[in-house]
Order: C-alpha cells, then structure tokens, then sequence
C-alpha cells in the first residue's frame, strides 16, 4: 500500500500567506465578485452555477478539498491511503465534530456521502463517479471507497464542491454563511466550535469574505471602482470588458484550463440530418480567426472533442481535415450546402424560419450567453457560415436553436469527462448511443490500456457523429487587484474562498 497524503497541513500553509487588499470595518471584510445572478448563491440543488459552487464548497466540505492552486488537500478526512491495485481509497477522519455538534464518524460521513451520490444520478457527474463500487465503515473514523475499477482522479472528483458533505442538513464549514442583501457573507469557523484544536489569536488571523454576485459588466466595474478585490468567474462573452482595467488596478488572470468550447448540435431536423452536413459547418470554421479578436496568448484551436495529450491518449485520433486549406475545407461545406438545397431541402433545420429562401442558403439559429464576447463570437462564426451558403440569426435560448454554445472546464484530464459531457445521458442535444456503448465497455475494462482503446474508439463515433463542433479550449479568468493573496491561477479554473480569508500572524 502507498500512502497519499499531503505534504504539509492545510493550516499551515494558509497561515503562511500575507496580507491581502481588504475593505469594511478594520480589513474585516474582503470583498469579492463572481460573474452570475444572485439567486445562485443561495440555491440547494447540485446543478450549481460558479456562485453556488464557491458557497457550497466553503460551507460543507469533502473527505477532500482544492487548495487555491487547485491541489488536491484534506477537509474532513485528514489522511488516506490507496491499494496498490488502485481500487481501494481509506480514509481516516479528522477528530472533530459535525457544525451541530455531533462528531464525524465513519457511519455520518458514510450516510452524508451516500445522499450526495444519489443526489447526483442525473448529472454527467455520476457517470464520472460510476466506478464507485461500495462505500464501507471500517472503524470509529475510517471509511473505505471500493471501486470497480482503478480511478487515477478519484481524488479530483471527491474534492468536487458537489461532493460537499451535509449532516443535519449542514455542512461542517470552513466557513458560515449568511445573507446579506443580495450577497453571501462567509465568516472562518473557530476550528474549536468543531471540535478541533484551537488556534491563537482566530478571529485576527482571518477576515469575512463578503461575495457578490454580478453580471460580468457590473463585476468588472466594481473592480475598477474599487468596490471589490477580486472578480471571478469570468467566461468568453465578457472577456473584452477587461481592457478597462489598467494596470494600476489589477492584474487579469487566465487559468490553464481544459474542456469543452464549442457549438453543439441541439437537433437533427433538416440540413442536420445528415452527419454529413453536420460536419460541413466544423469544416467552414476558421476557429483561429474566430478567437484572434480577443488576442489570448497562448490558445489554440483545435478541431477535437478531446483536449489531445492527456494521460491514457493513445494518439491515434488527431486533428482533423489534415492538408486541407481553409479554403478546401470551405469548397468541400459549401458543395455539401448546395447538394442538399438542390435535392429540396428547405431553409434550415429549425421548426422557426426568418424568411431565408431555400434556394439560396440553409437558416439555422445558434444560442450564445448575452456579452460582447458572444457577439464577437456570433459575427465570426455567420461571417464563415455565410461563405458556405448557411444564414445564421441568434436564437432566444438553447433549446430553441439548432446551434448552441457549450462551455465547460474539466473537472479531471481524462478521455471520459469529454465523453460524458457529451453523451445522449447528459441529455444537451444529439448524442451518440454507439460512442456511449463503448463508454460503456471502457467502464468494465480489465486494464488501463484497454480502457484508452475504448475510449479512443468512442472519440472516434462521437467524431463521426458530428454533434459537436470543438473551437479549442475554454476561456477562465479573473481580475485580481495586486494586494489580494490566496488566489492562484490553476488548472481547474477553481479558486475556493478560506485561503482568501487568511491573514498573517
């Protein structure tokens, strides 16, 4: 057996961390914004946009949690070790208590974990976590995950903020929430009302954040007005807002994040039906272009579903249309437009047409998040389809467009967070059954090697299938003035909320 744990003690390294910019009655409060409305600060269920995952995350913790580096550390289990055949993770936990006083016992965290899987059955997140085989009770404070099969990144997906642990309907901290107005007020939790070891001097070694949730416009103008320290959450169709801040203000963020960014295919009426002509759109693409107006160092665009070199890629699927100029690609879309507008199709594959005539062009409506981004992204994207003979309009929302904007960061590098993000379980638009059979067959794989056969075989029939067209990588990032510590970019494009509410001694 081999014993995972971390290095060095979460409390130790958070004390470490200095000052950061601080406002409210004697640098008490850090204020903090992140893209989104505020009703999602508040809300119970596990479908969480970016605001509840960062209160649900600081108000219950997992067996584990992210550090801000995104670095897997303990929460309320202090130790583990895993199986050298990887299929056995034990856990012991820490001596304390529940936020209602009861202690936390293998048999609580047992029975807390049970109810937030079954609370995720129809999420992709519970594909993800199907290797979990038995959750068992080994002594007082031990409890044992038994897996099907190894999971590399099992620690990752426990450290989810949807795998937050309630008892009695609450979370055992680090942090307490409160509602404020429209805010969410988070005070550090004196580790000795949970049962655990005091520690000096508490309520001066750490701060309240106070979290604001706001459209990407009024984040980015808090900032620049000083009424907060730090904006998170920030996605593509607000990216451009950025250029307002200075460089005396702040610092803008990007984290190297993977995942998904691109259109799926929300139906298969019309032009859509044919995998054929669905590809013909990922062909008229010209996804350097596209992204070149928001001048990201550092992206590149990609015609795979699948981030390529993540550990277990085979590297047999690659990019595709390889030796085509965009100029090839384009007479190949547009013979494959014009064949289906000669042999009767009508204009578009919508049930809603905008008077396009079908002899000239195919209409279809894509649906991308309101921001200057999204319309940057809209005016590239119907200036290319336009080229092909493909009229595209914006549609009011997802399900009432043909086309529709996925943006997602992984949760874990691997094959399969992609493929279950995009299978017909997910429910987003047209899926694959074949590629989700094979899915399927790499779940019950008696090797790691044989796993990444599948999964590079279900690549290749989502490929074929042509339900999603990939631009590249998603866009993350953050404005961060200079004297906010506690924040890290990191690969997850997480930043959770206690190290940001650490003082120095």
């Amino acid at each position: 057996m081999r014993i995972m744990r971390k290095a060095v003690l979460v409390i130790a390294v958070l004390a470490a961390v200095p000052l950061a910019g601080c406002r409210g009655s004697g640098g008490a409060t850090l204020d903090v914004a992140v893209v989104g409305a505020s009703d999602e600060l508040f809300k119970g269920s596990v479908k969480l946009a970016t605001a509840g995952q960062l209160v649900r995350a600081a108000t219950a913790e997992g067996l584990v949690a992210f550090d801000e580096q995104g670095r897997v550390v303990p929460a309320l289990a202090d130790r583990w070790i895993v199986t050298d055949d990887g299929q056995s993770y034990i856990f012991r936990l820490r001596d304390g208590n529940w936020a209602n006083g009861d202690p936390i016992t293998a048999e609580s965290a047992k029975k807390a974990l049970d109810i937030a899987l079954d609370a995720l059955d129809d999420t992709p997140l519970a594909l993800d976590l199907s290797g979990i085989d038995e959750i068992r009770v080994m002594a007082g404070r031990v409890v044992e995950l038994r897996l099907k099969r190894p999971m590399p990144y099992l620690l990752q997906l426990l450290a989810q903020p949807e795998l937050g642990l309630y008892n009695d309907k609450r979370g055992a901290g680090p942090m307490a929430l409160r509602r404020v107005r429209e805010a969410a007020r988070l005070t550090p939790i004196d580790p000795s009302r949970l049962g655990m070891p005091a520690i000096e001097d508490w309520d001066k070694r750490t701060r309240q954040i106070e979290l604001h949730a706001q459209s990407g416009a009024e984040a980015v103008n808090a900032f620049n007005d000083g009424a907060v320290d730090l904006v998170l959450g920030g996605r593509i169709q607000d990216f451009l807002l950025t250029r307002s801040v200075g460089i005396l203000r702040g610092t803008i963020k990007l984290d190297p994040v993977i995942g998904l960014f691109g259109l799926q295919v929300m139906n298969d009426r019309g032009f859509l039906a044919d995998p054929a002509n669905r590809e013909a759109l990922a062909m008229a693409i010209d996804r350097e272009a596209l992204m070149a107006p928001f001048g990201v160092g550092g992206w590149s665009p990609s015609s795979r579903i699948v981030t390529g070199g993540l550990e277990g890629d085979l590297g047999t699927i690659g990019e595709r249309w390889g030796g085509q100029t965009m100029d090839d690609r384009r007479r190949v879309s547009a013979t494959r437009v014009r064949a289906w507008l000669s042999g009767g199709g009508k204009a578009g594959a919508g049930a809603k047409q905008t008077g396009m005539k079908s002899a000239d062009s195919v209409a279809l409506q894509v649906w991308l998040p309101e921001g200057q981004g999204s319309q940057v992204l809209f005016d590239h994207l119907a200036r290319d389809f336009r080229a092909v003979g493909v009229s595209l309009s914006r549609a009011s929302n997802a399900k009432a467009a043909d086309l529709a904007l996925v943006d997602d960061v992984a949760r874990y590098p691997r094959a399969a967070w992609f493929l279950n993000r995009l299978s017909c379980r997910a429910g987003r638009g047209l899926c694959s059954q074949d590629a989700d059979a094979r899915v399927a067959e790499a779940d019950k794989a008696d090797s790691l090697g044989e796993r990444a056969a599948l999964l590079a075989e279900a690549e290749a029939e989502l490929t074929a299938a042509n339900v999603f067209i990939p631009f590249g990588t998603p866009i993350r990032w953050s404005l961060v003035r200079g004297s906010v510590n506690g924040f890290a970019a990191n690969a997850w494009g997480w930043h959770p909320l206690m190290p940001l509410a650490w003082l120095p001694r």
